[in-house]
């Protein structure tokens, strides 16, 4: 045997020393296939290099690509019976084991390209699920993905229950398998339903610290962003998070919230989202819903963008889409054009074009990042003023409205009404001026 060489603090290296025949089992050997219809962002040589990232970083080896023009895809195998049997030669001819579809394939689709191809197919949702089955580490994160994989795979059962219905002897879709398929739904079933109810468990004690924050007056600030457009180094440089950062997608799934100070004193929170994709599946963003809800909370979004993609506008649009699904296309926004070190002089005066409100730095050298700070306290809600309120009697839905915001500090009744000490917005304060006898100053949100 021989013997581990301890000089070599890198793990990988050693790898690369293994004989070539153990070598070939590092990686799956995926073919890539795609389809065009023309249009910008939905499909075509950008959405297949992406594709090959997510390969890449989920363990494989792209040995082969393919982009279909087509108008629509086919019922039966999505890409045409013509281009599947070109995908069947190439697999044979390449001995690749899997091949990856650009698009989620429904059930049908999946069963006939497998047995066409006689090796594993799978899509873009699966791929993506099995990257987020990686790299979640927390408790929620873990339930969270399981819970998209369980909704993932339960409408796929049937392919596979057939296949079991024929091991077990029965005809068509009776006998054994059939009964199988049906304790494995059922058993799907109840395991999504325990997945909900623990992470609605887990909810419930973000909840309670997110009330806290609210009930400190501690604004909140989401980073959100296309996976890889560096917002955990953005927060890294920031807040000194420590979060991991590598040059892969969707390199850190659970939420990092750090605590930071303004340049004009105020203290906020900033949380780091998980990065988003075009063609996000719906699974995941059901699954993630209450980590996403982060930024439904938030005071402000900072949306992060990546200046040096070659299609940044297409990836802002994507990271909006998915943002009006969850509910958080209302919340202030402000956007970051990252990794500015890198731009040309061209490029840059594109994006300020493109971009003309957003904030232009560089997370990884730290260009222009107390421009940035100022720009977020600029943006978040101003401080409240402490005022003191007068409230007649028969206005007891305005003490109550300034109770459900948390707003009041100090109460007590007087002969003419409620007397109250209340910190109020700008906006706030204008509605209820008539009710003011006296204020403070401005003064900063406490830590």
């Amino acid at each position: 045997m021989t013997p581990r060489d301890h000089s070599r603090p890198n793990s990988r290296r050693r790898i690369t020393e293994l004989p070539p025949e153990l070598q070939a089992l590092r990686l799956e050997r995926a073919v890539l296939v795609g389809l065009s219809d023309g249009r910008r962002g939905v499909t075509g040589e950008d959405s297949l290099d992406e594709l090959r990232r997510l390969a890449e970083t989920a363990g494989s080896e792209v040995i082969e690509t393919l982009l279909h023009r087509r108008d629509k895809p086919d019922p039966a195998t999505f890409i045409g019976k013509g281009k599947a049997q070109e995908v069947r030669e190439i697999v044979r001819a390449t001995g690749a084991d899997t091949v990856i579809v650009d698009e989620e394939l429904s059930p049908a689709q999946l069963r006939n390209l497998e047995e066409l191809f006689g090796c594993k197919v799978i899509d873009r949702t699966a791929l993506i699920i099995d990257i987020f089955a990686q790299h979640a580490h927390s408790a929620e994160g873990k339930a969270q993905v399981e819970l998209a994989q369980l909704n993932y795979f339960l409408p796929r059962l049937r392919g596979w229950g057939e296949s079991m219905s024929r091991l077990g002897g029965g005809i068509g879709t009776r006998g054994p398998g059939e009964t199988k398929l049906e304790v494995d739904r059922r058993r799907i079933k109840r395991r999504i339903s325990k997945l909900r109810d623990e992470i609605e468990g887990l909810e419930k004690t973000r909840t309670t610290k997110r009330a806290d924050r609210v009930r400190s007056r501690v604004a909140s600030v989401a980073l959100v962003g296309y996976t890889n457009a560096g917002k955990s180094t953005l927060l890294n440089r920031l807040t000194e998070a420590g979060v991991l950062v590598e040059d892969k997608l969707f390199s850190t799934l659970d939420p990092t919230t750090r605590r930071l100070e303004l340049p004009d004193g105020r203290p906020c929170v900033m949380t780091d989202t998980v990065g988003f994709v075009r063609k996000l599946p719906h699974t995941l963003v059901e699954a993630f819903a209450s980590t996403l809800e982060e930024a439904i909370r938030a005071d402000l979004i900072l949306h992060v963008v990546d200046g040096v993609e070659t299609d940044p506008e297409g990836q802002y649009l994507a990271v909006r889409e998915v943002l009006g699904e969850i509910g958080a296309a209302q919340v202030p926004e402000l956007v970051a054009i990252n990794k500015t070190d890198l731009l040309s002089e061209v490029a840059l005066a594109r994006l300020r074009r493109r971009f003309p409100d957003a904030a232009f730095l560089s997370a990884q050298t730290g260009d222009a990042m107390d421009a940035l700070l100022q720009r977020v306290a600029d943006e978040l809600p101003h401080p409240e003023i402490e005022v003191d309120l007068l409230v007649p009697y028969d206005r007891g839905d305005v003490v109550s409205a300034l109770h459900a915001a948390g707003a009041v500090v100090k109460e007590a009744y007087g002969e003419d009404g409620t007397r109250l000490v209340a910190r109020l917005r700008e906006d706030q304060l204008g509605r209820l001026e008539r009710y003011v006898v006296g204020r403070a100053e401005r003064h900063a949100r406490p830590s």
